[in-house]
């Protein structure tokens, strides 16, 4: 057998699936992995079926298609006051992911340095090492979370080819504000740094509050890719389908890459969204169906040991078990599951050298009844 040398050395099984198979084990409450166990919307499902039925089961565009490009485009431009074009400045991608590996892939160069906001979605740093680059941490820390641009700042250099930030947060639940934004536009203005912004949980934002867009700034517009997810807005995670958009420059570059990667996305499911998105109530009912979810969690534990700062967006709270225990976060996140069978994420595994904050991360995209059995627990610890 030939000596493998892996691109990855460091990278082992995600903590997701660490504490999902721990939880089927122990047949556990399961808040750990971010996905609504709720049914999707029969409307959409009926779309998509009918959809195949008419025969739309053959590759779509490589850039997606037409119809779904131009409303994308339409709701973006109206609700962020931009001015993208549907035919060269969005891609539909196989799920955000995917937009966020090819955007790493077309532009991350070896030696290039990678700026990205600790606790991170964990899908950041191994494409930037698979691609040469090198990560270059700015850690946030509990309760607040809130960015030390000083640091941002001081730790750009000729290097610096990509910034990745994502508003609202996963993991804490924060989101950046508009002054958060024009800060950073200052500190990027007359750089050739690349911002990519994962704003997969746009709609999902509480006490109303507005999405601070990268798409709102005109000085970011021109360097920046924002990434969606269909699957966090529709409750379809399952089906990986998203979209980026970026001015047409960069695209060209992402769409080099793209049509040898996935070339194009579920063409069924395209021709569905395109209908879908036709009612903008789909989305714009968001914040206050999670915020109620939020709440009724809140309120279910607000006399348990647990504290917290009510996430300002996303659909996952954190919750701060100082007062309970000093086990790290990932002891106490595998002995919740196996003693007291609910499952969560501990946040210092998405840290710099692991920095331990006392909090654990649960989802609350979860049918009321799920909630209250999971209140019922976590007021007996």
């Amino acid at each position: 057998m030939a000596t493998i040398t892996s691109k990855l050395p460091n990278v082992g099984t995600t903590i997701f699936t660490v504490m999902s198979q721990l939880a089927q084990q122990e047949n556990a409450l399961n808040l750990s992995q971010g996905f609504p166990n709720f049914e999707v919307s029969p409307r959409l499902m009926d779309l998509v079926n009918k959809a195949m039925r008419k025969g739309y089961n053959q590759y779509a565009p490589m850039a997606g298609i037409a119809d779904l490009r131009e409303i994308i485009i339409e709701k973006t431009n109206r609700l962020y006051g931009s001015n993208y074009h549907p035919a060269h400045d969005i891609t539909i991608t196989a799920g955000a992911t995917q937009a966020i590996f090819t955007i790493i892939a077309a532009f991350v160069h070896p030696g290039d340095e990678v700026m990205i906001l600790k606790p991170a979605y964990d899908s950041y740093e191994p494409a930037i090492e698979l691609y040469g680059g090198t990560t270059v941490p700015i850690q946030l820390s509990a309760p607040n979370f809130s960015v030390d641009w000083d640091e941002v700042r001081q730790k750009i250099s000729s290097k610096t080819r990509m910034l990745i930030i994502n508003t609202p947060h996963n993991p804490s639940g924060t989101v950046l504000s508009k002054e958060d934004m024009q800060t950073l536009a200052t500190i990027l203005e007359g750089t050739d740094i690349i911002l990519l912004s994962d704003e997969v949980y746009e709609h999902i934002i509480f006490d109303g509050v507005s999405h601070q867009s990268a798409a709102r700034f005109s000085s970011l517009r021109e360097r920046t890719f924002i990434t969606a997810s269909f699957g966090k807005t529709f409750h379809t995670t399952g089906w990986k389908m998203g979209y980026c958009i970026a001015p047409e420059a960069l695209m060209n570059e992402f769409r080099k890459v793209h049509q040898f990667n996935v070339f194009c996305s579920n063409h069924p499911i395209q021709q569905a969204l395109a209908i879908y998105l036709k009612t903008p109530e789909h989305y714009e009912s968001l914040p206050d169906f999670y915020q109620q979810k939020r709440d009724y969690f809140l309120s279910l534990i607000k006399d348990s040991r647990f504290t917290c700062t009510p996430a300002a967006g996303t659909y996952f709270q954190l919750l701060d078990y100082s007062a309970i225990t000093t086990e790290n976060d990932v002891d106490f996140a595998k002995r919740l599951t196996r003693e007291h069978k609910i499952a969560s994420i501990p946040v210092s595994v998405f840290n710099l050298d692991q920095q331990d904050d006392k909090v654990l991360r649960f989802c609350f995209a979860k049918t009321d009844e799920t909630l209250e059995r999971a209140a019922a627990i976590l007021n007996k610890i």
